[in-house]
């Protein structure tokens, strides 16, 4: 049996090496007319993409530009793999935003000595994912580390957008009586991790919610709600979203634990391991602030997404405590959430 091809450290033969790599990987997985021309940068109509109708409140339309890196481990997990995560990440967070993702780039760490093979699956992911998400990968870079200084693969991920004209999103504009809604159950993703981390086995098979997001927030504004603030439930989850969301806006944050969803095997996952789900991260979840107006309507338009059957109201926004979010537990009474002092669970994303 032969052995299997893997990732060298180039001395002196690398531009031979990487021109290789990406001849067979990188340009045929991502083929796009920018990539082709093989330059240090993808030149882009801007110009054109620009020509978008206005949204109801006027404008013009503006560029959303987000970064981010992946260096989860394990490489791969239930439901989803670094390749993935990557890309829905940072489609995510421009989504966030209001904004319809165009252009990617891609940035690979790797290894000294990984499987050729594992590289193909992880490539051969955000290339699926990038069809499914609708974006195209333009540019990007590979760099090789020696053995034992770069744990298989880290990935970073530039994205960049484009938002309608009149379309303002952003925590600043949450309001009182604004009603908060989530886009399906909790905390999957990073039960996943550690299951297959841990070699831990939960009764009921839990997968992560890794996907793109982009169409789902674009039918929340299509149906015409009034939407204020998108967030997605990453490092942290739920309950740091909310936090943050609470801070930056100055808002007063009331949630009914009894209505966040929770997957019944994650649930039961969290009280062994003495985790709190609305702490545990999401890479498929999102959370909404909507006038209470339109929380029917944004509610509706989410659950008639596939990626939004789950959705539920958890709670509204008060007047009384700016800055803080409490709980509203399930057995009565009440507490404040507070930011944790560190991650429960590190390297998820």
């Amino acid at each position: 049996m032969s052995e299997p091809e893997k990732i060298q450290l180039a001395h002196g033969g690398g531009g031979r090496r990487t021109r290789a790599l990406l001849d067979r990987l990188f340009l045929p997985a991502f083929e796009n007319p920018a990539l082709a021309r093989r330059h240090d940068s993808a030149v882009l109509s801007i110009v054109q993409e620009l020509s978008l109708p206005q949204a109801p409140g006027g404008g013009s339309a503006r560029i959303a530009f987000t970064t981010d890196s992946f260096v989860v481990s394990p490489l791969f997990f239930p439901g989803g793999d670094i390749g993935r995560l990557a890309i829905c990440g940072t489609v995510n967070d421009l989504a966030m935003a209001g904004a319809e993702p165009r252009w990617l780039s891609a940035g690979f760490i790797l290894e000294e000595g990984l499987e050729v093979a594992l590289l193909e699956r992880i490539v051969s992911s955000m290339r699926a994912a990038a069809r499914e998400a609708g974006v195209e990968v333009v540019t990007g870079d590979t760099k090789v580390v020696d053995r034992g200084k770069g744990d298989g693969a880290f990935i970073a991920t530039s994205g960049i957008g484009i938002v309608p004209g009149g379309l303002d999103i952003s925590p600043a504009r949450v309001r009182p009586g604004d009603a908060i809604l989530v886009s399906g159950d909790v905390g999957r993703h990073g039960i996943a991790i550690l299951s297959v981390r841990e070699g831990l086995i939960f009764e009921g098979d839990v997968t992560s919610d890794v996907a793109p997001l982009a169409s789902l927030a674009s039918a929340v504004l299509a149906s015409g709600a009034e939407v204020h603030c998108f967030r997605d439930l990453t490092r942290g989850g739920l309950a740091t979203a909310l936090i943050e969301i609470a801070l930056d806006g100055r808002a007063a944050i009331e949630v009914e634990e009894r209505d966040v969803p929770v997957n019944g095997a994650v649930s039961g996952a969290c009280e062994i391991l003495g985790l709190d789900p609305l702490y545990v991260a999401c890479e498929g979840r999102f959370v909404a602030f909507v006038s209470e107006e339109s929380a029917g309507r944004a509610l509706a338009a989410m659950r008639a997404h596939p990626l939004g059957q789950g959705a539920a109201r958890i709670g509204s926004v008060g007047s009384d405590r700016p800055g803080t979010v409490r709980l509203h537990a399930r057995s009565g009474g009440s507490r404040p959430l507070d930011l944790l002092s560190g991650e429960q669970l590190p390297r998820i994303c």
